[in-house]
């Protein structure tokens, strides 16, 4: 089964995040409502994939990827930046740190459906 952890600070885009892959695929979707939060929990478990937004209160998406690249733990999972900022330098300084993909807001359940099924392993989807 898929394990994928949601972080963002908003409820309705968690919300979407979660029925849209739990449409496509089997999957267990963890919810984080803050990048703090988030870093409660990834030590409690593995992921398959992390889905976050960049601009969160406490710790933001980018200081997220930072910290999940940097994870012995954490290091290899997949990360897909979620965010409302469309520049070419924010779409940049994500795949920098070690972003995977990158959807801006707001993206159809099919483009996140296509950004997870992108970077998992084969036959993962």
């Amino acid at each position: 089964m898929l394990r994928v952890l949601v972080v963002d600070d908003s409820r309705a885009m968690r919300a979407f995040v979660r029925g849209a892959l739990m449409e496509e695929f089997d999957c267990d979707v963890v919810e984080a409502a803050s990048g703090f939060e988030a870093l409660r929990l990834l030590p409690r478990d593995n992921y398959d994939v992390v889905v976050t937004d960049i601009n969160m209160p406490d710790i933001n998406g980018l200081e997220l990827i930072r910290f999940v690249r940097k994870s012995e733990r954490h290091r290899e999972v997949p990360l897909i930046i979620i965010s409302t900022q469309a520049s070419d330098r924010d779409h940049e300084r994500a795949m920098e740190l070690g972003a995977d993909n990158y959807l801006v807001k707001p993206f159809t359940p099919e483009e996140i459906v296509a950004a997870v099924s992108a970077v998992l392993p084969s036959g993962d989807g």
